[in-house]
C-alpha cells in the first residue's frame, strides 16, 4: 500500500504560513503542552534550537513556539514558574 502525504497548495498560502507549516513538519525537538515555560526554555538551550514544536496528548503538533516568544512571557508581569505552554498558546505568543 502506498502512503500519501497531502502538501499545502503554495498558491493558496502565504509564505509565512508555508514557513510555519514547514517548520512544524520538520524533525526537531517537540514537547508536550503541559510543559512549563521555564522547562521549555531549558530544553531549547540544551537542544541549541530557537523553536519547539508543541504537541497535545495525542502527539499531534498543535503549535510552534520560539525562544523569543517564551522570553516575552517569562519577562511579563503575570509570569510564575507554574505557567504551562498550554496556558499561553491561546494568548498572543
Amino acid at each position: 500500500m502506498t502512503t500519501v502525504q497531502n502538501q499545502p497548495d503554495p498558491a493558496k498560502s502565504d509564505s509565512a504560513s508555508a514557513a510555519t507549516l514547514d517548520a512544524m513538519d520538520a524533525a526537531g525537538p517537540q514537547v508536550g503542552d503541559d510543559m512549563t515555560v521555564e522547562v521549555a526554555l531549558s530544553v531549547m538551550a540544551s537542544a541549541r534550537t530557537v523553536r519547539l514544536r508543541v504537541c497535545d496528548n495525542d502527539g499531534l503538533c498543535t503549535a510552534l513556539v520560539t525562544r523569543a516568544q517564551l522570553a516575552v512571557v517569562r519577562d511579563g508581569p503575570g509570569y510564575s514558574d507554574r505557567v504551562q505552554l498550554r496556558d499561553i498558546l491561546g494568548v498572543a505568543v
